[in-house]
C-alpha cells in the first residue's frame, strides 16, 4: 500500500524506487531472521509452532485492522507533501519501511520455517535463500504494481472507491495468509 500511495502521488519512478528500497530493507530484514531466528527454530520444533501460530495471529489481526480502518487509509493515500522527495531519500525511505515492517517480520518468522527441511542442510542457508527469493519477488511484484498505479494514477485518484477496494482487498489477503499460516500447525499438533 505504501507503494501504492507513492505511485498516485509522484508516479511510476518513485513507486519503483520506493520498491527498490523495500526490497533490500526485507532482505536485509530476512537476514537477521535467518541469523538470529534460524538456529533457535532448528533446535525447538515448540518454538517454531509457537512462532507460527502467533504470526498467523498477528497476520489476522493486521488484516481485520486494516479491513476496520481501510476508509482513514484511504485518506492517508492520497495525501501528497508539499515537494518530491529526493531519489536517495525514496530508496531511503522505502528501505526503512521494509526492514521496520512488523508484517514482513511476522512473514518472515512464521511463513519461512514451514518450508525449511533440515535433513536437506543448514536451516539458516535455506531461510537466507527464501528472504533473497522473497525480495526479489517483492521487487518484481510490488514493482508492477508501482507501474501499473503510476500509469493510471489520475484514474485512482478520481474515486476513493477503488481505493477502498485495494485496501479491502489487501485486508483479505492477510487474513487468509494468517489462517494458512495456522491451519497446517493445528493440524499437526492434532495428530
Amino acid at each position: 500500500m505504501f507503494t501504492i500511495a507513492r505511485a498516485i502521488a509522484w508516479g511510476r519512478g518513485t513507486a519503483l524506487l520506493t520498491v527498490l528500497g523495500n526490497a533490500l530493507g526485507m532482505l536485509t530484514l530476512s537476514v537477521f531472521i535467518a541469523l538470529g531466528l534460524g538456529p533457535l527454530l532448528e533446535k525447538s520444533d515448540l518454538l517454531l509452532k509457537s512462532v507460527q501460530i502467533l504470526g498467523g495471529l498477528y497476520l489476522i489481526y493486521l488484516g481485520v485492522d486494516a479491513l476496520r480502518h481501510r476508509h482513514e487509509h484511504v485518506d492517508d493515500m492520497v495525501k501528497v507533501e508539499e515537494t518530491k522527495p529526493s531519489a536517495f531519500n525514496i530508496v531511503r525511505q522505502g528501505f526503512t519501511v521494509g526492514v521496520l515492517n512488523p508484517k514482513a517480520l511476522v512473514f518472515f518468522s512464521a511463513v519461512f520455517p514451514q518450508f525449511v527441511e533440515p535433513e536437506s542442510g543448514s536451516v539458516r542457508n535455506q531461510l537466507l535463500l527464501f528472504g533473497l527469493i522473497f525480495a526479489v519477488l517483492s521487487f518484481l511484484l510490488d514493482g508492477m504494481w508501482g507501474v501499473i498505479v503510476g500509469s493510471s494514477r489520475d484514474w485512482f485518484v478520481t474515486s476513493r472507491n477503488r481505493l477502498v477496494v485495494l485496501r479491502t482487498a489487501g485486508g483479505v489477503v492477510m487474513v487468509i495468509l494468517g489462517v494458512l499460516v495456522i491451519i497446517p500447525v493445528l493440524i499437526q499438533l492434532a495428530r
